[in-house]
């Protein structure tokens, strides 16, 4: 008998299953305790059975297993630990830190923004996880609000996810899918080019021009008419929507959205010092805050939202996949 109602196993390798956590398109996750350590996971699933066969299907399991290696090697305060992968009955599974917040996208609405510095200490927490990662040849080509899971009260910033929009990608291609917006990809993701580790400072300039705005750099009323912005159409500055930024943060946002590549930050390392010495424009602000920000109603919906179905919603760290 399953323990989490909509999850019909009651275990995964060495992990009890104590409750669902949340369901997305291609597996849910759920909470799982290590019987071995005691230690308490989010668990990933993905069912490949489902998705690929035969020769396919061994390629799957042995991109899977090469995908989470690689996440495993990234050791740095900053980005969720990847503890353990396998696969139980057909059903691959990633164990990873279990984090006991909530990811950025609730900061991305009216009435919950974060103040200026935090958003600044935020990204550059997030900018210097992503050097260590590109240092250790890991892209994690899906960097977005709901991607970055923070502990208010406790300071805790992760970037989650590593490894997954890889192994994500094969399904993609296989079923001709567009899995969630393209709204943080890179004029060169978009483009089916090579991308590195500038593709990551992309997504995370446009990440943090939303949590300063509420709003996306590029918004269009067709998925077609919204990639060709972001390919061609220059980003707003981000103080025709948010004038008290400062101008050294908005020159900051304006070089990490730059459409070549080499026209970005160098690594996400040089990005992190950029946004260090912004940061010290607040030199006594807290990075840590012990109440949660109001409730808001429900945010307006922009018009790439309304009009475009979407296959699946952008779930966070928790809650989906």
């Amino acid at each position: 008998m399953a323990v989490a109602q909509g999850f019909d196993r009651d275990r995964l390798g060495r992990y009890q299953i104590e409750r669902l956590l949340g369901r997305g398109a291609m597996g849910a996750v759920v909470l799982g305790r290590d019987t071995e350590s005691g230690r308490c996971a989010a668990i990933k699933t993905l069912s490949l059975s489902d998705e690929f066969s035969g020769a396919a299907l061994n390629e799957a399991r042995q991109r899977f297993l090469r995908e989470v290696d690689a996440a495993r090697r990234l050791q740095h305060p900053d980005i969720v630990a990847v503890y353990d992968a396998g696969e139980d009955d057909g059903l691959a599974y990633i164990a990873m830190e279990y984090i006991a917040g909530h990811d950025l996208l609730r900061h991305t609405q009216a009435g919950q923004w974060l103040p200026l510095p935090r958003v600044v200490h935020i990204g550059r927490r997030v900018a210097s996880a992503l050097g260590h990662a590109h240092r250790q040849g890991v892209v994690h080509r899906d960097i977005k609000p709901a991607n970055v899971m923070i502990d208010p009260a406790a300071g805790v910033v992760k970037v989650t996810d590593f490894g997954i929009a890889r192994i994500t990608d094969a399904c993609r291609t296989r079923t001709g899918m567009l899995l969630g917006t393209p709204t943080y990809m890179s004029p060169e993701q978009l483009s089916g080019q090579h991308v590195d580790g500038r593709t990551d400072l992309y997504s995370l300039g446009v990440t943090l021009f939303q949590l300063l705005t509420g709003a996306l750099p590029h918004r269009a009323e067709s998925m077609a008419r919204l990639m060709y912005c972001i390919v061609n159409e220059t980003a707003p500055d981000v103080r025709t929507l948010r004038p008290e930024v400062p101008p050294a943060l908005a020159g900051v946002l304006a070089k990490a959205l730059a459409k070549s590549p080499e026209a970005r930050h160098a690594d996400g390392l040089q990005l992190a010092a950029e946004l260090d010495a912004v940061a010290a424009l607040w030199p006594s602000h807290p990075l840590t805050w012990s109440a949660e920000a109001p409730a808001v109603g429900t945010p307006e919906v922009d018009a790439f939202a309304a009009t475009v179905t979407l296959s699946r919603p952008d779930p966070g760290h928790n809650f989906g996949l």
